[in-house]
């Protein structure tokens, strides 16, 4: 599961475009790097099958397989769905060492990773809903 190639195109809009494609909400996640209320997001109980893409630019970030229920409160993953959907940069706000990941096309802020997930990797991709859309897979 996850983990195939999907040669990310990069996605370049002014800040004025984005914020007229972007609810207010999702603005202030995915181009202020803000941080929705745990237990809050409308994706975290989504247990279709089908992928998670990013709700700036549609890039598949993370598949319904490799969800689970972290017990965080935001939408959790074990893996992206490819090795170039996400980057990742070191985050000192907070007054915490953290490692943010961003989507790759984007670089809209997604959440955070942790290393204690299960799963191949023993990581935790715990994400806001507001920087992602959910897409069934179609039967």
């Amino acid at each position: 599961m996850g983990q195939e190639s999907q040669s990310t195109q990069r996605v370049i809009k002014q800040e004025s475009e984005w914020r007229a494609q972007l609810t207010p909400a999702q603005y202030a996640v995915l181009r202020e790097a803000a941080t929705e209320p745990a237990w809050s997001g409308n994706l975290l109980n989504v247990k279709e099958d089908g992928s998670f893409d990013c709700a700036g630019c549609g890039t598949k970030l993370f598949v319904a397989s490799d969800k689970y229920d972290s017990g965080s409160g935001w939408p959790s993953f074990t893996q992206p769905a490819s090795d170039d959907a996400i980057s990742v940069r070191e985050d000192r706000s907070h007054g915490m060492v953290r490692t943010e990941i961003v989507c790759s096309a984007c670089g809209g802020h997604l959440g955070h990773v942790f290393n204690d997930g299960p799963g191949p990797r023993g990581e935790r991709y715990c994400v806001n809903s507001l920087s992602l859309n959910f897409q069934p897979t179609e039967k």
